[in-house]
């Protein structure tokens, strides 16, 4: 039996424009969009006035820690978190236990996701310094892509080695993402500061972990792009001085890209006194000036790319003194809710928000049929409540490690509901389960 859902009189936010409109959704696609579409006796109607329609964010960076960090985190428990926060597409990265580097591991995940994501889903093989014949078994169409540490990193998924890297921006039928950070650069940063004789505290990450060792491994990538002609995304972009290597505008055509996440356009390293190791990620939180420059970068199209590099460690792991503490904090459920702070102060305008969440991932993989509000795509759909604040706390949290960096923040807006596939997902308080509506991402493939 068909299902409709009629979305009537929602100010929908697309492809630059901000129009008030109505949306039928007919199974899982989005039917008719005008101004006024009259319900008919199928039709279930939502009252959308006073409210924000957008495409559902694609967040192209993620850790969901399964398989073998399930005391973190788990697909099934992410992906809910992510629901209800508007994500409605998510790509997950390769260092799990046993890490993704074959295909074989990659299929595996899939299988996981098919039964337990609430989210779409797409996984990225991690790169190693030896499994490049299972890079280039790639299927462009399923896999998203192939991710690579360049420098640090810990066990096999560490790729510092030249040769290894030059055939992998050779040979990688997908787009290659990065992470960014010069092994032999932090090393030095970390010798200059225990000369101090005292223990390291997290102040000391981002000096530790600064824009030099940024700048000298993103530049090592953008290079062997430019040399190879490689379709290069680097992400958790965090410095001013970074900024440099990409080039301004819009994102169609480009071959090299960034990217920068919700944490580092939010905090600077004012905040690590008050908030110490649960903001300890890798790249580090740097300075207010830094901050600004990617806000600013976000605006002149630098920055193509706006996601989350979701981390979750259990609240024990986080209190461990600095050099033991685990990098990375849990942020799917909050991201937009970031982003509408940031539309709200005037920091960004909405088309911009959805440009960066939604319409820019979609153009970047070839994500098919999704990022947009068009006729025929998929209905991955967010409705927002600008004028409704919403106050982090530990019952409204869905993250499997049960903490936020945000605990106690009033956020500006509140999500109101959530469609993927056009099923509802989330009604603004609760999971709706629905077995079966979530589906893997499909591609046109970058080349």
């Amino acid at each position: 039996m068909t299902k409709k859902i009629l979305i009537k009189n929602a100010q929908l936010v697309n492809e630059g424009r901000v129009f008030l409109s109505d949306v039928r959704i007919s199974n899982e696609r989005i039917e008719q969009i005008s101004r006024s579409i009259t319900p008919s006796g199928s039709d279930e109607v939502v009252d959308a006035a006073g409210f924000y329609l957008l495409p559902g964010m694609i967040d192209d960076q993620v850790h969901f820690r399964e398989p073998g960090l399930t005391h973190k985190g788990t697909i099934a428990s992410e992906s809910r978190a992510a629901a209800a926060g508007g994500i409605t597409s998510f790509m997950e990265m390769p260092n799990v236990s046993p890490s993704t580097t074959t295909i074989e591991a990659l299929e595996n995940k899939y299988k996981i996701a098919q039964k337990r994501s609430v989210a779409n889903y797409a996984f990225y093989l991690g790169a190693t310094e030896n499994n490049l014949e299972q890079i280039k078994r790639l299927d462009p169409s399923k896999y998203c892509g192939v991710k690579v540490f360049m420098g640090a990193s810990t066990g096999n998924l560490l790729v510092e080695n030249i040769t290894a890297l030059e055939d992998i921006f050779r040979e990688a039928p997908t787009l290659i993402v990065t992470h960014c950070e010069s092994g032999p650069v932090i090393a030095k940063n970390l010798a200059r500061v225990k000369a101090f004789n005292r223990p390291t505290v997290i102040t000391d990450h981002p000096t530790i972990r600064d824009a030099e060792a940024c700048f000298a491994s993103s530049s090592l990538a953008v290079g062997l792009a430019k040399r190879y002609g490689s379709q290069l995304h680097v992400l958790h972009i965090t410095t001013a001085k970074e900024l440099s290597l990409f080039d301004p505008g819009p994102i169609a055509n480009k071959s090299i890209t960034a990217e920068a996440c919700v944490h580092h356009l939010w905090f600077s390293d004012q905040d690590y006194a008050g908030l110490g190791n649960l903001i300890k990620c890798n790249p580090a939180i740097k300075s207010a000036e830094d901050r600004a420059a990617l806000i600013q970068a976000v605006h002149e199209g630098l920055i193509d790319i706006i996601a989350t590099d979701h981390a979750p460690h259990t609240w024990e792991e986080k209190q461990m003194d600095y050099p033991q503490a685990p990098a990375g904090l849990p942020l799917v459920q909050h991201a937009l809710l970031t982003l509408f702070d940031h539309v709200t102060h005037k920091r960004m305008s909405l088309a911009q928000l959805v440009e960066k969440t939604a319409h820019n991932p979609a153009i970047r993989y070839g994500v098919i049929d999704r990022g947009y509000i068009r006729e025929g795509y998929f209905a991955d759909l967010v409705l927002v409540d600008m004028d409704t604040p919403f106050t982090v706390t530990p019952e409204n949290t869905f993250y499997h490690c049960g903490w936020s960096p945000f605990m106690g923040y009033r956020f500006s807006s509140s999500i109101l509901r959530t469609w993927i596939n056009g099923q509802l997902v989330f009604d603004g308080q609760q999971i709706i389960e629905c077995p079966g509506a979530s589906k893997n991402l499909e591609f046109r493939g970058v080349r």
